[in-house]
């Protein structure tokens, strides 16, 4: 799989989520076996730029090759000097986001609103593909609605415009995701295009992936929600596309590791006061399925510093030997239903 010059490691890929694909997180996913991930959504509008979201969102300092930022606007001039501004940062890839279906996005006509003018969406990717001198790739839905999806027609935009990836999400921007994502229309985008084409939505496990590529065709998928608090899901997926085999659950004394280190690490990211609580988040998505991870969340979300987040965390994870030395979703399902 390759994007321009890059050539990625695997076909499995971290989806950009507003307020979970940190650098942090990114960075991790990518250890734990991401072939690609992408940046949070960065506004193209410039009197953002150097605002201390915008910045966070957009750092991408030590973080494993290629470095993509995802873009989102309605302005093609916008786009295209957003695009300039963030190669100019070190950005290797630029992202642009046609799929976002938040409604504070598209009330902006950013995100999958645009996928209601085609002539836009012709003259955002040209502006943009011809602004930098990097890969410009697209992420976008079905359509906006189930009786608009115009998938085909933007693939072959974007195809001319010298957009260089193609990742679409199975669901229409009305759909939210809601419902089930489906795939004969990643299919037939696949089967229209000579780029490559990435399919997203609803890939949860690692027979799911497989059961994607086969009924696309398409060179990758990327996870999204699967992979909170799971950044594992990637060599696991990985592996059984290689294998066909499952690997086994990660070892408590693993997670307990790499719990540790993305804390640490998100909280140099975000500083005291600020890391604290978005942390919250990722340690709940940690926790969740494990055998006393309800309890746990509610207590810890009752946490004031980042010193005595660390300590709850390693207390919950010391808590789980006595339930085997591997983690034990199955054993927290068990426990409810009795």
């Amino acid at each position: 799989m390759q994007i321009g010059p890059y050539q990625l490691r695997n076909n499995v890929f971290v989806a950009p989520m507003a307020g979970v694909t940190d650098r942090p997180f990114r960075q991790l996913c990518k250890e734990l076996g991401a072939g690609y991930a992408v940046s949070e959504m960065a506004a193209a509008n410039p009197r953002v730029w150097a605002s201390e979201k915008s910045s966070r969102r957009t750092d991408h300092a030590g973080e494993m090759e290629p470095k993509a930022v995802q873009i989102a606007g309605s302005d093609p001039r916008e786009l295209a000097d957003c695009a300039k501004f963030n190669v100019d940062k070190g950005a290797q890839i630029i992202d642009i986001n046609m799929g976002c279906p938040v409604k504070k996005v598209c009330n902006n006509w950013c995100g999958s609103a645009l996928l209601q003018f085609e002539d836009l969406v012709e003259t955002i990717l040209h502006a943009v593909v011809g602004a930098v001198n990097v890969p410009v790739t697209l992420k976008f839905r079905t359509g906006w609605n189930r009786e608009n999806k115009n998938a085909l027609k933007i693939a072959r935009i974007a195809e001319d415009a010298g957009i260089q990836m193609l990742t679409l999400h199975g669901r229409t921007r009305a759909d939210g995701y809601t419902g089930d994502a489906e795939y004969d229309t990643i299919a037939a985008v696949k089967a229209s295009v000579k780029i490559p084409v990435v399919a997203n939505g609803d890939i949860t496990t690692p027979e799911k992936a497989r059961f994607v590529l086969d009924k696309t065709g398409a060179d990758a998928v990327m996870v999204g929600r699967a992979a909170q608090g799971r950044p594992w899901i990637f060599r696991e997926i990985d592996h059984y596309l290689r294998t066909g085999t499952h690997l086994p659950p990660p070892l408590v004394a693993e997670v307990r590791k790499l719990m540790d280190e993305h804390l640490r690490a998100h909280y140099a990211f975000y500083g005291e006061y600020l890391g604290v609580r978005t942390a919250r988040k990722h340690i709940g998505w940690y926790v969740r399925d494990l055998p006393g991870g309800e309890e746990f969340r509610q207590e810890m979300n009752r946490l004031e510093s980042t010193a005595e987040q660390l300590r709850a965390v390693d207390g919950f994870f010391e808590s789980q030997w006595k339930h085997g030395d591997r983690l034990q979703y199955r054993l927290a399902e068990d426990m409810l239903a009795a």
